[in-house]
């Protein structure tokens, strides 16, 4: 198995305060608020690069993000721009991560079809006609992988990276157990 790399974090924080979106999509320079479109206003950033998207309710959004500590830098950033724009927004808002998804390559072609019937359908979902991937559910830790034929790997629904790894160990020991890799 080649390495695990992390291509999205999301996270969510409440900013602790009702945030008055119009007076902040005029102030913070490269905000797109049209609530026309999507209730909540966006705000890109180029370092980390990352799209923050904050609701009128206080709670921002963080997506696009290739680790936590991106996600932190990300939050750090706009609470740093929001302070002279918007009052009572948490100096330090509590970031719970919602999602990692990440990928790797298992080195080796799958029989998705053989893998299917052998690992049963307990935990694993494979209609080719539907959906090129196999859907594999890990229950502990509780995350879905995606596996491609080409030996591909999607994971998502961690919330902690540890939990990738684990549920990626799980899934390469079931698939040496039954031979297919």
């Amino acid at each position: 198995m080649s390495d695990i790399v992390i291509v999205n974090v999301v996270a969510s924080a409440p900013l602790e305060t009702k945030l008055d979106l119009n007076l902040i999509s005029d102030k913070l320079e490269g905000s797109d608020y049209d609530k026309e479109r999507f209730p909540g206003l966006i705000y890109r950033l180029d370092e980390p690069q990352t799209a923050l998207l904050l609701f009128s309710s206080g709670k921002v959004v963080c997506t696009g993000a290739k680790s936590v500590e991106d996600v932190d830098r990300a939050i750090g950033k706009l609470v740093e721009r929001l302070e002279p724009i918007q009052d009572g927004v948490a100096k330090k808002p509590k970031v719970t991560i919602q999602n990692i998804v990440a990928t790797t390559d298992l080195g080796k072609d799958l029989r998705l079809n053989n893998i299917a019937v052998s690992l049963g359908l307990e935990n694993v979902e494979y209609e080719p006609e539907q959906f090129p991937g196999l859907v594999y559910r890990v229950f502990d830790p509780k995350v879905v992988a995606l596996l491609f034929g080409s030996g591909k790997v999607v994971c998502t629904g961690a919330k902690k990276v540890e939990d990738v790894s684990r549920a990626l160990e799980k899934i390469t020991q079931d698939l040496q157990d039954t031979g297919f890799l």
